[in-house]
């Protein structure tokens, strides 16, 4: 799905409302804690197709932007934080849980990235630069 919008609205458009709609779903799973399972279920989907949806993203993006000697370094580190991020949260998530008494509010922890990466996307979208990504649509 993150390939065809990006084709159709850009790569920095796709990539900030996936991370808008993922931090969105983080932002929301306290509030559905104690609510309908179903509802929850639906943002906890919704949650996992938007998270994963943006990773492939920001590898194309490093494709397009990136010095063509050092394309392959560039995905590497890009992966590798991409990946040490995740078992970062997936550590530090839990332990969060802990110190604040549970889980309804564990995931709030996970609001941030989300939110900063949307609002770098947005600014990435307004440089020159830009115009080679996603065939010119940015």
């Amino acid at each position: 799905m993150g390939g065809y919008l990006s084709d159709r609205i850009g790569r920095t458009a796709t990539t900030a409302g996936m991370m808008i709609v993922s931090g969105s779903c983080a932002l929301l799973m306290g509030f559905l804690f104690a609510g309908p399972l179903w509802l929850f279920m639906l943002v906890a989907v919704v949650w996992g197709i938007s998270v994963i949806g943006d990773s492939a993203q920001f590898s194309a993006a490093v494709t397009e932007l990136g010095d063509r000697r050092f394309v392959g370094t560039a995905l590497s580190v890009q992966l590798g934080a991409g990946f040490a991020l995740t078992v970062l949260a997936i550590w530090l998530t839990p332990r969060f849980a802990d110190f604040i008494g549970g889980w309804r509010w564990a995931f709030l922890l996970l609001v941030p990235g989300p939110l900063l990466g949307a609002a770098a996307m947005l600014w990435l979208r307004n440089l020159p630069e830009s115009e080679k990504m996603a065939g010119g649509l940015r």
